[in-house]
């Protein structure tokens, strides 16, 4: 069960980094799980698959055995119970071929009731008690097969299998020390029936967990607007010491059926981790960001009304009396608003340096007429932003500030006037209206796909070219619990409740 729970978690345990994967659909989102990592979620999904698997409850035990002087003597054991199973050590081993999970030296406590009866002469004998059984030395172990489905995950047992060293059984009640000898004689079948009933829940778990895999989305809606694509892309690639996976990481509009992405992925080497080794590394391709700008401005949502300003004096035609004179003098003291509009999505740049973009939008001087808002010139600017991007729990946050900007006047019903007059008036209006705006939606983060009660820890970010890098430790609190919830858009993308 350790090893099941194991590997529906690593799909999402972040989602994908630096696999170098080979192929003609490649994602824009890739993680990689490092043996730390790998070892990491072991650990825990052991302990909880431990309290899943106790109690085991096995098949009653029955047998007859012919005693010299007393004849045939029926013998049985019931209710035998695994309340309590401890593994000290434990590895995950992930290879080319399956992953391989092995739980050595592992220790279980049985308890169980044992009976007997016998006829002598006219008289029927029979005793009864309890028992306990320390199970020592105890093997187990399996090997994994992970593929992808048509865009799923395919989780397969290529093997399993439980072995017991010892075990050492305690009769109490009755004349348990007359019996302690044919109770022994069970050793072989009790052995026997440990091994398989852990082997079933295995294999049972094994099956529910695939379910389970095939049962995900390939889609995770984000709000109304836009959704991700969380199609697999390519096999996941197992190395000796990780496991990598891609997935598609494009952006779609909600309204949409989800498809491979159309854009283009330069073929390149992947970024790696520097530094001592993190549990896990996340890549993103700078057309995942892309595919959300393209998204949002092609559903009309990047263009707004400024009409409140810090300065609310600037929004007056009486505040642009000595750089526009004939705007003052066609529309004195006349209220303004701006309608800014971006004329095509912005671009996402990430190189080793730094991250960029450029903005092309039009702002449009409105003023407030009689009775009527009346457009009477509109500019066109080309912006150039400088980005940084950080980690909030489990959000990719950033921020932007101002390189540069220029100005040229698209079209005017006040005649011509010169850019670098009111250039100082725009440069005022971005700083303190546009980006600040910007920066209150990119502060609220772009959640990550991590599973809920897996938080990021230490996080590390770098820019690659067209890449950024995220990599980071992890820690785990809450209590584990599988069940798909509903999209809560408070929660992380992939929030399966663990």
């Amino acid at each position: 069960m350790a090893t099941a729970f194991f590997f529906l978690l690593m799909p999402f345990f972040l989602v994908p980094a630096s696999t170098h994967l080979q192929s003609t659909e490649e994602g824009f989102i890739s993680t990689v799980i490092s043996e730390k990592g790998l070892d990491f979620a072991k650990d825990i999904l052991i302990e909880k698959a431990i309290s899943s698997l106790t109690p085991l409850y096995l098949p009653q035990i029955e047998k007859t055995l012919k005693i010299p002087l007393v004849g045939n003597v029926h013998f049985g054991l019931s209710n035998i119970t695994i309340y309590r199973v401890d593994v000290p050590y434990s590895y995950v081993n992930p290879g080319d071929t399956g992953i391989a999970i092995v739980a050595s030296g592992a220790t279980a406590n049985l308890s169980m009731n044992w009976f007997y009866s016998y006829r002598a002469w006219f008289v029927t004998v029979s005793d009864k008690g309890h028992a306990s059984i320390q199970v020592e030395g105890m093997e187990v172990g399996l090997t994994l097969g992970l593929a992808n489905q048509q865009g799923t995950l395919k989780l397969s047992l290529m093997e399993c299998g439980c072995y017991v060293k010892d075990i050492d059984i305690t009769l109490n009640g009755g004349a348990s020390w007359l019996y302690q000898g044919l109770v022994d004689a069970f050793e072989g079948q009790i052995k026997s029936s440990v091994e398989n009933a852990i082997t079933k829940k295995i294999k049972e778990g094994i099956l529910k967990l695939d379910s389970l895999l095939k049962s995900l989305p390939n889609e995770v809606p984000v709000n109304e607007i836009v959704a991700l694509n969380v199609t697999f892309v390519e096999e996941p690639v197992l190395s000796n010491s990780s496991i990598g996976f891609e997935i598609d990481g494009l952006f779609t509009a909600a309204d949409k059926v989800v498809s491979s992405g159309n854009y283009f992925r330069n073929s390149q080497l992947s970024a790696s981790c520097k530094g001592p080794v993190k549990m896990l590394e996340i890549s993103l391709d700078k057309d995942v960001f892309n595919s959300a700008s393209n998204i949002y401005y092609n559903a009309g949502l990047m263009q707004w009304i400024v009409d409140k300003v810090p300065d609310q004096s600037l929004l007056n035609t009486a505040s642009w009396k000595y750089i526009v004179p004939q705007l003052y003098k066609m529309y004195p003291n006349d209220d303004m608003n701006l309608n800014v509009s971006l004329s095509s999505p912005p671009v996402i740049r990430s190189s080793p340096d730094n991250i960029d973009s450029t903005i092309y939008s039009d702002v449009t001087i409105d003023v407030f007429g009689d009775n009527e808002i009346i457009p009477v010139a509109c500019i066109s600017l080309v912006i150039t932003a400088s980005g940084s991007v950080g980690i909030s729990g489990n959000n990719l946050v950033g921020s932007v500030e101002l390189v540069d900007f220029t100005m040229s006047l698209k079209w005017s019903k006040i005649g011509n006037f010169h850019m670098y007059l009111i250039q100082s008036v725009m440069r005022t209006l971005l700083k303190t209206v546009f980006l600040p705006y910007v920066n209150l939606h990119l502060g609220r983060g772009f959640p990550l796909p991590i599973i809920r009660g897996f938080t990021l820890q230490n996080a590390d970010i770098f820019c690659a070219s067209s890449q950024i890098l995220i990599c980071s430790n992890v820690v785990f609190a809450d209590s584990y619990k599988p069940k798909l919830l509903p999209y809560d858009p408070t929660h992380s993308l992939l929030d399966f409740g663990f």
